[in-house]
C-alpha cells in the first residue's frame, strides 16, 4: 500500500500530532503540523487514531498517484484539489483507487496549508518517538526532508473496512472559517511591560494588525517591523539593543522581539535565545498562525488570561472529539 509522488509541491512533509515531545531541553523541537486543528480533523474523518501521520502541504502544487486503494480526507486551506481531473470536496472522506491521481493547486484566497490523511496513516519510521519531519535537522518523516518527484510513500493498513470510512463529513461547527486577518489568542509575557516595553506600547501592539513577512516558515513567522517604546536604553550585559536579554528558554508560540521585528516561533523553531518574548500564542491558537500566508495575510493578537487559554484548549479538544456525525 503506497502512493508515488509526481510533484512534491512547494513543501510537502510527513507530520504527526503532537509531534516529537520530550527533547526541547536539548534543542530538538516538536515539529508536527503547523495547523494541528485541521490535521487532527483529517485523521478523524478517515477513522485514524490521533497519532497517525499524514501530509502537510504548504503553499500547494502537490500531485500523487495511488498504488493502492485507500480513503483520504483533505482539510485546511482550499487548494482546489482534483481527483483524476475532477474537483473533490474538502472536510469529508472520499475513496481513492489504485491508479488515481490527486493534484492540489494553490490556496486561492485564504489559508496556506492543506492536510491529507490516509486511512491507516503514513508508514515511515519513528525517530525519537515521532514520524514528524524536521527538515532543518534532516530527520524524521520521509528521509528527513520534503517529498520530491519519484518518492514512493508507504501507507499503513486501516483497522476499519474502507467501505465504512468513505463519505464521512464534519459537523458544520467544526469547519473553521479562514480569513486574511487572523485573530490569534496570546498571553502577555514573560518579558513585557513595564520592565522591557512601556505598558501603553504593549496595548498598542495588541491593537495593531501585523503583516506576515514573506520570509516566514516553520521555524518562525516574521511580522512587520514596528517602532517600539522601550522601557530601557539597552540590554545591559546582554547587548546594546533593548530587545537583548541573557539567553533564556523559548516556547513554541513565543512572540520573540528581535530588534524591531516580532517573530512567532513555530513548531521547528529554536528552544532558547537572547531576545525578549513579549507574549506567547496559546496552544489552541497556534493553528491559525499556520494558516497565515506570508506576504498576504496579517495577524491580530487577542490578549487572554491563563484561565481563558486553558478553557480555549478544552473547547478545541471538545470540538475535535465530537467533530464527525
Amino acid at each position: 500500500m503506497s502512493f508515488e509522488v509526481l510533484k512534491g509541491g512547494i513543501e510537502t512533509t510527513v507530520q504527526d500530532y503532537p509531534g516529537r515531545l520530550g527533547y526541547w531541553a536539548i534543542g530538538i523541537p516538536p515539529s508536527g503540523p503547523a495547523d494541528d486543528y485541521s490535521f487532527r480533523l483529517s485523521n478523524r474523518l478517515v477513522g485514524n487514531g490521533p497519532g497517525l501521520a499524514g501530509l502537510e502541504v504548504t503553499a500547494g502544487l502537490l500531485a500523487i498517484k495511488m498504488r493502492s486503494e485507500s480513503v483520504i480526507a483533505i482539510t485546511g486551506a482550499n487548494m482546489q484539489p482534483k481527483l483524476n481531473g475532477m474537483p473533490v470536496l474538502l472536510w469529508e472522506s472520499i475513496s481513492i483507487n489504485e491508479g488515481d491521481t490527486l493534484a492540489l493547486s494553490i490556496a486561492k484566497d485564504t489559508g496556506f496549508r492543506s492536510y491529507i490523511a490516509f486511512a491507516g496513516g503514513i508508514d515511515v519510521p519513528d525517530y525519537l518517538g515521532s514520524k514528524s519531519t524536521f527538515a532543518a535537522g534532516g530527520f524524521g518523516g520521509f528521509g528527513g526532508r520534503p517529498l520530491k518527484p519519484g518518492d514512493v510513500v508507504k501507507l499503513g493498513r486501516s483497522s476499519s473496512d474502507l467501505s465504512n470510512l468513505s463519505g464521512r463529513k464534519l459537523k458544520d461547527e467544526a469547519i473553521p472559517n479562514l480569513s486574511n486577518i487572523l485573530e490569534v489568542e496570546a498571553m502577555i509575557g514573560p518579558q513585557a511591560g513595564p520592565d522591557f516595553v512601556l505598558d501603553e506600547d504593549v496595548d498598542a501592539f495588541f491593537f495593531e494588525n501585523h503583516k506576515v513577512d514573506r520570509n516566514s516558515n516553520r521555524l518562525g513567522y516574521r511580522l512587520s517591523q514596528r517602532k517600539w517604546m522601550w522601557s530601557r536604553a539597552d540590554g545591559g550585559v546582554a547587548g546594546k539593543h533593548p530587545s537583548n536579554i541573557i539567553d533564556n528558554g523559548y516556547t513554541v508560540g513565543s512572540v520573540n522581539i528581535s530588534g524591531d521585528q516580532p517573530i512567532i516561533l513555530m513548531q521547528d523553531g529554536p528552544s532558547a535565545g537572547g531576545f525578549i518574548c513579549l507574549c506567547c500564542v496559546v496552544s489552541a491558537g497556534m493553528w491559525k498562525v499556520g494558516q497565515a500566508a506570508p506576504g498576504r495575510d496579517a495577524i491580530k493578537f487577542k490578549k487572554v488570561s491563563y484561565t481563558e487559554a486553558i478553557a480555549l484548549r478544552k473547547h478545541i479538544e471538545s470540538i475535535v472529539q465530537n467533530s464527525t456525525n
